[in-house]
Protein backbone atom coordinates (compact mmCIF):
# COMPACT_ATOMS: atom_id res chain seq x y z
CA UNK A 1 0.00 0.00 0.00
CA UNK A 2 1.28 3.46 -0.89
CA UNK A 3 2.25 5.95 1.78
CA UNK A 4 -0.58 8.50 1.95
CA UNK A 5 1.99 11.26 1.44
CA UNK A 6 3.42 9.65 -1.69
CA UNK A 7 2.31 11.00 -5.04
CA UNK A 8 3.22 9.71 -8.49
CA UNK A 9 1.97 11.52 -11.58
CA UNK A 10 2.18 9.83 -14.96
CA UNK A 11 1.62 12.11 -17.92
CA UNK A 12 1.08 10.80 -21.43
CA UNK A 13 0.84 13.33 -24.23
CA UNK A 14 0.34 13.92 -27.90
CA UNK A 15 3.26 15.64 -29.58
CA UNK A 16 2.53 19.35 -29.75
CA UNK A 17 -0.15 19.27 -27.06
CA UNK A 18 1.96 21.17 -24.53
CA UNK A 19 2.14 18.07 -22.35
CA UNK A 20 5.76 18.57 -21.37
CA UNK A 21 5.16 22.19 -20.39
CA UNK A 22 2.23 21.05 -18.27
CA UNK A 23 4.42 18.37 -16.67
CA UNK A 24 7.03 21.02 -15.80
CA UNK A 25 4.40 23.20 -14.17
CA UNK A 26 2.92 20.29 -12.20
CA UNK A 27 6.39 19.26 -11.03
CA UNK A 28 6.94 22.81 -9.78
CA UNK A 29 3.51 23.02 -8.15
CA UNK A 30 3.97 19.78 -6.20
CA UNK A 31 7.76 20.08 -5.80
CA UNK A 32 8.40 16.77 -7.56
CA UNK A 33 11.36 15.49 -9.56
CA UNK A 34 10.42 15.06 -13.21
CA UNK A 35 11.56 12.08 -15.24
CA UNK A 36 11.46 12.17 -19.04
CA UNK A 37 14.42 11.93 -21.40
CA UNK A 38 16.64 12.53 -18.35
CA UNK A 39 15.62 9.10 -17.06
CA UNK A 40 18.57 7.53 -18.88
CA UNK A 41 20.95 9.88 -17.09
CA UNK A 42 19.38 8.92 -13.76
CA UNK A 43 19.82 5.25 -14.60
CA UNK A 44 23.41 5.90 -15.64
CA UNK A 45 24.12 7.67 -12.35
CA UNK A 46 22.73 4.68 -10.44
CA UNK A 47 24.82 2.28 -12.53
CA UNK A 48 28.08 4.20 -12.77
CA UNK A 49 30.02 1.03 -11.99
CA UNK A 50 28.66 -0.51 -15.20
CA UNK A 51 29.92 2.37 -17.38
CA UNK A 52 26.43 2.95 -18.72
CA UNK A 53 26.75 5.17 -21.80
CA UNK A 54 23.42 7.02 -21.79
CA UNK A 55 24.49 9.41 -24.57
CA UNK A 56 24.95 6.55 -26.99
CA UNK A 57 21.59 5.03 -26.07
CA UNK A 58 19.47 8.20 -26.02
CA UNK A 59 18.46 7.70 -29.65
CA UNK A 60 16.64 4.49 -28.68
CA UNK A 61 14.51 6.17 -26.00
CA UNK A 62 10.72 5.74 -26.31
CA UNK A 63 10.94 3.68 -29.47
CA UNK A 64 9.30 0.29 -30.14
CA UNK A 65 11.47 -2.74 -30.73
CA UNK A 66 12.41 -3.44 -34.35
CA UNK A 67 10.83 -6.87 -34.68
CA UNK A 68 12.71 -8.02 -37.78
CA UNK A 69 16.13 -7.20 -36.33
CA UNK A 70 15.60 -8.39 -32.77
CA UNK A 71 15.81 -11.75 -31.08
CA UNK A 72 16.11 -13.24 -27.62
CA UNK A 73 18.80 -15.64 -26.46
CA UNK A 74 18.33 -17.28 -23.06
CA UNK A 75 15.91 -14.54 -22.05
CA UNK A 76 18.13 -11.64 -23.14
CA UNK A 77 17.20 -9.30 -25.98
CA UNK A 78 19.62 -7.83 -28.51
CA UNK A 79 17.25 -4.88 -29.00
CA UNK A 80 18.56 -1.61 -27.57
CA UNK A 81 15.03 -0.21 -27.72
CA UNK A 82 13.59 -3.02 -25.62
CA UNK A 83 16.46 -3.10 -23.14
CA UNK A 84 16.23 0.65 -22.53
CA UNK A 85 12.45 0.48 -22.12
CA UNK A 86 12.73 -2.32 -19.57
CA UNK A 87 15.47 -0.49 -17.65
CA UNK A 88 13.23 2.56 -17.43
CA UNK A 89 10.22 0.49 -16.36
CA UNK A 90 12.31 -1.20 -13.65
CA UNK A 91 13.68 2.17 -12.52
CA UNK A 92 10.28 3.80 -11.98
CA UNK A 93 8.93 0.62 -10.33
CA UNK A 94 11.86 0.73 -7.91
CA UNK A 95 11.32 4.42 -7.18
CA UNK A 96 7.61 3.84 -6.60
CA UNK A 97 8.29 0.79 -4.43
CA UNK A 98 10.58 2.83 -2.19
CA UNK A 99 7.75 5.30 -1.55
CA UNK A 100 9.30 8.12 -3.56
CA UNK A 101 7.17 10.80 -5.19
CA UNK A 102 7.78 11.97 -8.76
CA UNK A 103 6.25 12.80 -12.11
CA UNK A 104 7.11 10.79 -15.21
CA UNK A 105 6.37 11.81 -18.78
CA UNK A 106 5.49 8.95 -21.15
CA UNK A 107 7.42 5.69 -20.68
CA UNK A 108 4.14 3.72 -20.32
CA UNK A 109 4.09 4.79 -16.67
CA UNK A 110 0.29 4.63 -16.33
CA UNK A 111 0.53 0.91 -17.19
CA UNK A 112 3.86 0.09 -15.55
CA UNK A 113 2.60 1.49 -12.21
CA UNK A 114 -1.02 0.48 -12.61
CA UNK A 115 -2.53 -0.51 -9.27
CA UNK A 116 -0.22 1.73 -7.25
CA UNK A 117 -2.45 3.74 -4.91
CA UNK A 118 -0.19 6.79 -5.19
CA UNK A 119 -0.58 7.01 -8.97
CA UNK A 120 -2.53 9.75 -10.74
CA UNK A 121 -2.53 9.14 -14.50
CA UNK A 122 -3.06 11.95 -17.00
CA UNK A 123 -3.19 12.20 -20.79
CA UNK A 124 -2.90 15.50 -22.65
CA UNK A 125 -4.18 16.07 -26.17
CA UNK A 126 -4.97 19.22 -28.13
CA UNK A 127 -6.72 20.43 -31.26
CA UNK A 128 -4.81 19.77 -34.47
CA UNK A 129 -4.41 23.44 -35.36
CA UNK A 130 -3.14 24.27 -31.88
CA UNK A 131 -0.51 21.53 -32.14
CA UNK A 132 0.62 22.80 -35.54
CA UNK A 133 1.02 26.36 -34.27
CA UNK A 134 2.89 25.27 -31.15
CA UNK A 135 5.29 22.94 -32.96
CA UNK A 136 5.90 25.37 -35.82
CA UNK A 137 6.79 28.15 -33.38
CA UNK A 138 8.88 25.98 -31.05
CA UNK A 139 10.98 24.46 -33.83
CA UNK A 140 10.86 27.44 -36.20
CA UNK A 141 9.55 25.33 -39.06
CA UNK A 142 6.80 25.68 -41.65
CA UNK A 143 3.24 24.52 -41.20
CA UNK A 144 3.79 21.56 -43.53
CA UNK A 145 6.95 20.55 -41.68
CA UNK A 146 5.15 20.84 -38.34
CA UNK A 147 2.30 18.61 -39.55
CA UNK A 148 4.78 15.99 -40.73
CA UNK A 149 6.74 16.11 -37.47
CA UNK A 150 3.57 15.81 -35.37
CA UNK A 151 2.36 12.83 -37.37
CA UNK A 152 5.71 11.01 -37.19
CA UNK A 153 6.26 11.62 -33.47
CA UNK A 154 2.75 10.55 -32.54
CA UNK A 155 3.03 7.39 -34.64
CA UNK A 156 6.25 6.51 -32.81
CA UNK A 157 4.69 7.20 -29.41
CA UNK A 158 1.63 5.14 -30.28
CA UNK A 159 3.68 2.18 -31.53
CA UNK A 160 6.00 2.35 -28.52
CA UNK A 161 3.14 2.40 -26.03
CA UNK A 162 1.03 -0.23 -27.76
CA UNK A 163 3.99 -2.58 -28.09
CA UNK A 164 4.62 -2.68 -24.33
CA UNK A 165 1.05 -2.23 -23.08
CA UNK A 166 -2.20 -4.10 -23.51
CA UNK A 167 -4.09 -0.80 -23.40
CA UNK A 168 -4.15 1.64 -26.30
CA UNK A 169 -2.20 4.90 -26.27
CA UNK A 170 -4.43 7.90 -25.66
CA UNK A 171 -7.56 5.87 -24.84
CA UNK A 172 -9.23 7.93 -22.11
CA UNK A 173 -10.39 4.76 -20.33
CA UNK A 174 -6.78 4.01 -19.38
CA UNK A 175 -6.16 7.28 -17.54
CA UNK A 176 -7.65 8.97 -14.49
CA UNK A 177 -8.17 12.13 -16.51
CA UNK A 178 -7.72 13.05 -20.17
CA UNK A 179 -7.62 16.75 -21.03
CA UNK A 180 -7.63 18.76 -24.27
CA UNK A 181 -5.25 21.63 -23.48
CA UNK A 182 -6.80 23.78 -26.21
CA UNK A 183 -10.11 24.10 -24.41
CA UNK A 184 -8.91 26.05 -21.37
CA UNK A 185 -5.42 27.07 -22.45
CA UNK A 186 -2.21 26.06 -20.71
CA UNK A 187 -2.56 27.93 -17.43
CA UNK A 188 -6.17 26.94 -16.80
CA UNK A 189 -5.42 23.35 -17.79
CA UNK A 190 -2.65 23.26 -15.19
CA UNK A 191 -5.00 24.75 -12.59
CA UNK A 192 -7.60 22.10 -13.42
CA UNK A 193 -5.06 19.31 -13.04
CA UNK A 194 -3.71 20.70 -9.76
CA UNK A 195 -7.26 20.75 -8.43
CA UNK A 196 -7.90 17.20 -9.63
CA UNK A 197 -4.67 15.87 -8.13
CA UNK A 198 -5.30 17.58 -4.81
CA UNK A 199 -8.80 16.13 -4.70
CA UNK A 200 -7.38 12.67 -5.39
CA UNK A 201 -4.89 13.12 -2.56
CA UNK A 202 -7.62 14.38 -0.22
CA UNK A 203 -9.82 11.40 -1.05
CA UNK A 204 -6.98 8.98 -0.45
CA UNK A 205 -6.06 10.54 2.87
CA UNK A 206 -9.63 10.18 4.08
CA UNK A 207 -9.97 6.53 3.09
CA UNK A 208 -9.83 4.14 5.97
Amino acid sequence: MADKKQIIISLGREFGSGGHEIADKLAAAFNLPLYDHNLLREIADHNAHKRFDFKRLEKYDELPKKKFFSRRVKGFSNSNEENIAQMQFDFIREKAGKGESFIVVGRCAETVLKGNKALVSIFINADHEDKIQRVSKRHNISRAEAETLIRRRNIKRKHYHNYYCDSKWGDSRNYDISVNSTRLGMEKTVELLIYFINERLHTRENQK
